[in-house]
């Protein structure tokens, strides 16, 4: 079986999430967040492109209702036992099935949560969903319920977390050495991904992002690619990446002589995120994070060229983002505990004068303050 974390560990996981669940008063969870049944299980797919569905019970008993192409996934990358498949065919609505097995676990007019916040569950699944369970049971939103506890990394985690860590750096150190004029994107990119495939990691949850010229103001991937010109900037922002845990980072490296705005905003970006390392740490918040970072940017006069968010939670993550729910945003009252993997992100995108400058990385939080799991210094960058 290719399990990647101790049976014990997923037995814990599973203590949490149903103790959580009595306290919520669910008798049952349907989760349909690849992630979740990945961390609840060690089941992983991309599978969940399709309808698939993970049948928490408060006593702790699971299901798994997917596709045939799935049945031997489950087996060999999970310690899940009870596996059910519903059948490909014309006009097919698997919350039938997925009723009928729920009938079968005595679930009939039962309290259930179910995970409507994910990538796993489309509009038309939802509203099939809806109408199957309507009588069925009391229904209600759990979507966050194993995303909250997910946000504290286990010990075994926080190796996977380090690990993806170093990756990241190998990825850099790619960039660093290839950005120079005339070099091509393209060379860069394949450069980064290919050390985290040559250090044993995994494809990221979504795309690395690259831009140079304009398009470092950008910060989504799109596709196409340029080649450095003599005076140039570049954004990177990428993720390493073992066993499905990611580590972000990301920079903008200026070719050539740097401008005036950029040091200018490079400074900011600095001091913004050295400000917010004094907060990132419990007795404080999410949003005191974002507050920090607000701050400073409109004290300098930047609020134009920032963005609403600084930043979220990393941990396992599916396609197609690497993001979890809790971000840093304005008035986001989660608490800030030890043992949290949180990505920083400083971007600021000045379209007057064309100039792009970012700086980010990932921690480990403790009980005093963030631990950076970078090895690079957040030195200005150039080529």
């Amino acid at each position: 079986m290719a399990l990647h974390f101790e049976r014990s560990e997923f037995a814990s996981r599973l203590a949490r999430v149903t103790d959580q669940m009595r306290e919520e008063k669910l008798d049952a969870l349907l989760i349909f967040a690849q992630e979740s049944m990945y961390w609840l299980t060690g089941y992983d797919t991309f599978g969940y492109c399709f309808f698939q569905t993970l049948v928490v019970k408060a006593d702790g008993t699971m299901a798994l209702i997917t596709r045939s192409a799935d049945l031997r996934q489950a087996k060999h990358t999970s310690i899940l036992e009870n596996v059910h498949v519903w059948v490909d065919r014309v006009n097919a609505d698997p919350t039938l099935d997925l009723k009928n097995l729920l009938v079968e676990m005595d679930l009939l007019g039962a309290r259930i949560g179910v995970e409507y916040d994910t990538h796993g569950m489309t509009g038309r699944v939802a509203r099939l969903l809806d109408a199957q369970l309507a009588s069925f049971g009391q229904i209600s939103d759990a979507s966050y319920l194993v995303s909250r506890l997910r946000l504290i990394k286990s010990p075994a985690e926080v190796a996977y977390v380090e690990r993806a860590a170093a990756l990241a750096d190998d990825a850099l150190d790619q960039a660093i050495r290839l950005t120079k004029p005339g070099a091509d994107e393209a060379d860069i990119l394949a450069a980064m991904q290919g050390a985290v495939f040559s250090g044993g990691g995994d494809y990221p949850a979504n795309e690395y992002i690259i831009g140079s010229g304009a398009d470092a103001l950008l910060c989504r991937y799109k596709a196409g690619r340029r080649k450095l010109d003599a005076n140039d900037q570049l954004t990177i922002e990428w993720a390493g990446t073992y066993a499905h845990y990611h580590v972000a980072m990301m920079r903008t490296i200026v070719v050539g002589e740097p401008t005036h705005r950029h040091r200018e905003l490079y400074s900011a970006c600095l001091e913004n995120l050295q400000a917010i390392e004094t907060v990132l740490k419990p007795g404080h918040t999410f949003g005191d994070v974002f507050d920090m970072h607000a701050k400073i940017m409109d004290e300098r006069g930047l609020a134009r060229h920032r963005l609403n968010a600084c930043g979220y939670s990393l941990g396992a993550r599916f396609s197609p983002s690497w993001m979890e729910h809790q971000m840093f945003h304005v008035g986001n009252p989660q608490p800030i505990e030890p043992n949290m993997s949180l990505f920083v992100h400083m971007i600021i995108a000045d379209s007057d004068s064309g100039t792009a400058m970012t700086l980010g990385q990932t921690y480990l939080t403790t009980t005093d303050g963030p631990r950076t799991l970078s090895r690079h210094s957040l030195d200005f960058l150039g080529a």
